[in-house]
């Protein structure tokens, strides 16, 4: 007397079966409108345009300022963010406007834009080649 086993491959067609109806009930809720969708995520500025917080970024890398020509607004707090291994500042050229002091690298630092629009040119004292201008809207 042999077993009462299904006959062969008559088991992975009725499981297969079974895992596609539980599916097809667990994906229905009921409901005709389609699933919400979750907004795209945005790539970080390089632009002069201020972040998502409010506040603008300057990053120093391979010796260089970028945005090297940031727009801001008077008064708005600009993240530096040094990603070079060496220190560096963002001081300006002309009166006391803004300096960061020495950010060393791989750290952070803010400053505060000037409450008067205006072109702002700044440097880095460690390093004159590095400038820029502060764009005060």
């Amino acid at each position: 007397m042999s077993p009462a086993f299904p006959r062969r491959g008559a088991f992975p067609w009725a499981l297969g079966a079974a895992v596609a109806l539980l599916l097809a009930t667990a994906c229905a809720d009921g409901d005709d409108e389609p699933a919400p969708t979750s907004p795209r995520p945005t790539a970080s500025p390089t632009s002069p345009s201020p972040t998502a917080t409010g506040a603008a970024v300057i990053t120093m890398e391979g010796f260089e300022f970028s945005p090297a020509n940031p727009q801001v607004r008077p008064g708005e707090k600009i993240t530096v963010v040094n990603k070079d291994s060496e220190a560096h500042t963002v001081t300006a050229t002309e009166g006391d406007a803004f300096d960061t002091g020495s950010i060393d690298g791989g750290k952070s630092g803010t400053f505060t834009a000037p409450s008067e629009a205006g072109e702002y040119a700044f440097v880095c004292t460690f390093h004159p080649n590095m400038t820029g201008t502060l764009v005060v809207r």
